[in-house]
């Protein structure tokens, strides 16, 4: 294959962090260290300055209440610059905002447009003051419109892929990809320093990770991690991520009286985070908007057993009973399946093997493989539209 020139589209880039985030930066580098030229479009930061090449920043608004810059998706600048870039694919990763960019400069410059779905987007529709059925059924018809301008689509799962499927997208032009992993940092990274930093001693660890905000559903667990530390007084909870939920959950874990065994740990550099993961004796997990759970991936790659509410994305990373335990989504159910992972450590050794061995097949070299081989096909499809088009003029 020729050295192509890819645009990666994305309302968020560093320094937020997030899964998409994550995954655009991930494949970013993966496929840059296989020759291939990445160029990134996202949101302007104030106060952060970009170590690495090709990155063109949006202006933006800065929403300090979610930390979150809004992207205006308007530079004259940019526009100047793509048809200088040569591109062949254009690969939005939202299809909102500059995601729409995305689709305009695909249709005006005759490129190839991928797009992945990362998330559930009608599941944020709490963050919309109006009626929450008429918002999320407005938020799927745009998402489902978006989906019509592009020549293939990326779901990070294969629930995802059957929620389009089901929602009338055509499964031909579906492909599940994950994000991948480089699993090499999370298996070698020493645990036993963050321990004794942090003081957790002999504590039993659960650790989860995730912006705090209403959809990761932190309250469940924090209501089921207080029924268990009510029967063993070593549990300890931590909390790596921070969000607009934050204060909230604090309250609670006051309310619960459980506030001196949870650390919230804030935000944590990605780099150090496989770490922490080592440090931790569970990963425990409730968000049921997750569209591929990378989180747990990253955790099952550190070699923890999973806790986690049965929910798309995490269904597809863990299997029940093999690398941990799903459970509905209830505290309580969630506090019974904690209590079993901690009173039993012969368990936690057998999910924990099982965890290990499956995030192999996450390597992200195979992963990018895939992507390369959606890019080939779209940018095939493309020219079969061009000649349409030129026909029908």
């Amino acid at each position: 294959m020729k050295r192509l020139h890819i645009a990666f589209f994305t309302n968020t880039y560093y320094p937020t962090m997030s899964g998409v985030v994550r995954s655009v930066s991930t494949f970013r580098q993966q496929l840059t260290e296989m020759g291939h030229n990445v160029f990134v479009f996202a949101q302007h930061t104030s106060a952060y300055e970009d170590a690495e090449p090709f990155i063109f920043r949006y202006p933006a608004i800065e929403v300090p209440i979610n930390d979150y810059a809004l992207p205006i998706p308007v530079s004259p600048f940019i526009s100047e610059v793509l048809p200088i870039l040569k591109l062949d694919v254009i690969h939005s990763h939202h299809p909102f905002l500059l995601g729409q960019v995305a689709a305009n400069k695909a249709k005006e410059l005759h490129l190839p447009h991928v797009f992945t779905f990362h998330t559930r987007y009608e599941e944020y529709s709490h963050y919309v003051p109006f009626s929450q059925e008429l918002t999320k059924r407005v938020i799927l018809d745009w998402v489902l419109g978006y989906m019509e301008q592009c020549q293939h689509i990326i779901t990070p799962s294969e629930s995802m892929k059957q929620i389009l499927e089901e929602s009338g997208v055509a499964g031909d032009y579906i492909t599940t990809i994950p994000t991948g992993i480089d699993v090499e940092p999370f298996r070698q990274a020493d645990g036993e320093v963050v321990r004794h930093q942090r003081g957790w001693d002999n504590d039993l660890v659960l650790i989860s990770v995730g912006r705090l905000a209403k959809e990761k559903n932190f309250e469940t667990l924090l209501v089921a991690a207080a029924e268990v530390m009510r029967k063993r007084n070593q549990v300890r909870l931590v909390l790596i991520g921070d969000g607009p939920e934050r204060k909230a959950l604090e309250e609670l874990a006051g309310d619960l009286g459980i506030a001196p065994r949870v650390e919230f740990a804030g935000r944590v550099e990605f780099a150090e985070i496989p770490a922490y993961l080592r440090a931790a004796d569970v990963f425990c997990f409730a968000s049921v908007t997750e569209t591929q759970g990378l989180v747990t991936m990253e955790a099952m790659a550190a070699g923890l057993p999973i806790v986690a509410v049965d929910a798309t994305g995490t269904s597809d990373a863990v299997t029940h009973g093999q690398e941990g335990l799903l459970t509905e989504n209830d505290s309580a159910a969630l506090a019974q399946a904690i209590q079993r992972m901690v009173d039993d450590a012969a368990l936690r050794q057998q999910f924990k093997t099982a965890a290990a061995k499956k995030v192999a097949w996450f390597d992200i070299k195979a992963q990018a493989k895939k992507v390369l081989e959606v890019y080939e096909r779209a940018i095939e499809d493309k020219k079969v539209d061009l000649y349409v088009d030129i026909k029908r003029s």
